[in-house]
């Protein structure tokens, strides 16, 4: 029997509007309300409300068989309070079945983790808080933004209180081993690792509508045959994806909305697969090895490191100046500039300004609103400049007054 491992990441940024120079010390409202809005209701109507009714008719069909996992940034739950109320109420009756677990991430959707502990732990802190709040449960498994992880990350959510993380099966990681087992922390073993099976994942989330592919179509009999091959290794298969790969990414046209609906039965009617959550899995399974990973991972590109975000100078510019602002913006403790503070965290704004594959025009250009990456750095440092002198005479002044004082 091989335990499938199904987790969804949502995440929805929260979009710059076209910021010039000359807005600069003028206006100091950043955000594109129209895009946000906009987007948010598109895709609440395309995957998530769609998805969300079809994944709870699964789960009562099922009974207690049918497990599946999120992670919702606290991003995409403040757009969703305030453009898609609807897609919040999808969730919490998810929530109530029992089947359901969701993961605790940054709030942010950021990269605190790569440069900041106690921001890190902050947006960890309360993106638990907001998960608590919303759907009633306190989370005991984590997912860094992207499914980043290094050892010192790892140890540094151990010792939050996590027993449970979710990462990137990377090759370069594992070598001959697979990622269908549970591994540990390399600094604290109590903390279990999930990682990702990335081949069985992308060929639903990326191939499934190539046709192209040499395994076109994915049909459920053909996918439920890969997982049930006596050649294939480990106790569980861990499919994490991008929840809008269901409707957005991969349009209804393409049947993937038919995918998931009969998967879970396709896959129970084996007898030789079960579905469990990430929390149960770490309880069932002991450890196998120790996953060693010195240096950061993720779930991104060929790769599998953090150079789709901090690979180039632009990015590690703005990345650097906005981290330099924080001891200010605590001091200062304003409600409006944290908030800004957060959205301007969001990884996709550094995504926007990769190099790496802007010469190819590929998938990539499709979660892109700039027309090249030198745009994106523009404009998000036109903002940042802005925020930054705001920031500053607030904290100037504040200086002041208690040395008035």
């Amino acid at each position: 029997m091989k335990t499938i491992c199904l987790y969804f990441q949502v995440h929805q940024p929260l979009r710059l509007k076209k910021y010039r120079f000359f807005n600069m010390g003028k206006d100091h409202h950043y955000l594109d309300d129209f895009a946000n809005r906009n987007i948010m209701q598109k895709v609440a109507n395309k995957c998530y409300i769609p998805m969300n009714k079809l994944l709870l008719k699964l789960i009562k069909e099922n009974g207690k068989k049918f497990k599946i996992s999120f992670s919702i940034s606290g991003i995409a739950i403040e757009q969703f309070r305030m453009y898609a109320p609807e897609v919040l109420d999808t969730f919490r009756a998810l929530a109530k079945t029992g089947c359901v677990e969701f993961l605790c991430e940054t709030y942010a959707h950021s990269l605190a983790s790569l440069i900041n502990e106690d921001e890190f732990k902050e947006q960890v802190k309360l993106h638990s808080r907001t998960i608590e709040d919303e759907f009633g449960v306190k989370p005991t498994a984590f997912r860094n933004t992207e499914l980043i992880y290094s050892d010192h990350i790892g140890e540094i959510v151990a010792n939050l209180g996590f027993s449970t993380m979710l990462t990137e099966g990377a090759k370069h990681i594992l070598g001959w081993k697979s990622p269908n087992y549970v591994y540990c922390n390399a600094i604290n073993s109590d903390l279990k690792l999930l990682l990702r099976n990335f081949k069985l994942s992308d060929d639903i989330a990326f191939r499934f509508s190539n046709k192209g592919w040499c395994e076109y179509p994915l049909t459920v009999e053909k996918y439920v045959g890969w997982l049930t091959n006596p050649e294939m290794p480990g106790d569980i298969i861990n499919l994490f994806m991008d929840y809008e790969t269901f409707g957005e990414h991969q349009g209804p046209e393409t049947g993937i909305i038919d995918f998931m609906k009969y998967l879970p039965k396709g896959a129970l009617a084996t007898k030789q697969l079960e579905f469990a959550t990430p929390s149960e899995v770490a309880k069932k399974y002991n450890p196998v090895a120790v996953f060693n990973s010195p240096y950061p991972i993720s779930w991104a590109d060929e790769e599998r490191d953090v150079t789709a975000w901090l690979g180039n100078e632009l990015q590690n510019e703005a990345f650097n100046s906005l981290y330099e602002l924080r001891d200010k913006i605590k001091s200062i403790n304003s409600p409006d500039y944290n908030y800004v503070w957060r959205f301007l965290q969001e990884s996709d704004h550094f995504y926007y300004m990769a190099t790496k594959w802007f010469s190819d025009g590929d998938v990539h250009s499709y979660f892109n609103p700039y027309d090249s990456p030198y745009e994106a750095f523009i404009n998000y440092m036109n903002v940042f400049s802005d925020f930054k002198m705001v920031v500053d005479n607030s904290f100037n002044n504040t200086k002041e007054e208690a040395v008035s004082a």
